[in-house]
């Protein structure tokens, strides 16, 4: 008799948010396209169970939204960045080591391909997940494994309409 095996992983998804935007806005020329959570998050973890999800955003104009939507849904945070989200995503990379099986960097960003490799050392796996024709190849070549972000994994923020205001009389 075959006995089912079952593997439990804790996964840690980790996203530069600026690079990830861009990337998205560059492959579609259109700002208004965002990443869908909804559909993302749940292919990334495949089954496993999300210990952390934090998004780092460079700049002061942080959608309070987001903010909300992603602690509501999956009890996530936006951390704001003075600069680049590189060296808080990395600082929070290396805490969370010890307390994950897989970490996810979502960004195609060669600046993490150092960390990629310390993380590894660790024994950590490390998946990277963006959009891949604005993904450093190396990059995918050092992770564990390789999620390409495609037009499945966003959509379109649509104008509100001039009638959403009720009609005064």
């Amino acid at each position: 008799m075959k006995k089912e095996v079952s593997i439990s992983q804790s996964v840690a998804i980790l996203i530069d948010g600026n690079n990830i935007e861009r990337s998205i806005h560059t492959k579609t020329n259109n700002t208004s396209t965002m990443l869908n959570f909804d559909t993302v998050i749940p292919k990334l973890l495949d089954n496993r169970g999300l210990n952390r999800l934090i998004y780092f955003r460079e700049g002061k104009s942080i959608s309070t939204k987001l903010s909300e939507r992603l602690h509501h849904d999956y009890h996530g945070s936006v951390v704001p960045c003075h600069k680049s989200a590189d060296i808080p995503l990395s600082i929070k990379a290396t805490q969370l080591s010890s307390k994950v099986d897989t970490i996810i960097i979502m960004s195609g960003d060669s600046d993490y391909i150092e960390l990629v490799r310390h993380l590894k050392s660790e024994g950590v796996r490390i998946e990277v997940a963006a959009i891949p024709e604005n993904t450093s190849q190396l990059l995918i070549e050092e992770a564990d494994y390789f999620h390409p972000i495609t037009s499945e994994d966003w959509y379109q923020l649509s104008a509100p309409s001039k009638n959403s205001k009720k009609n005064r009389k």
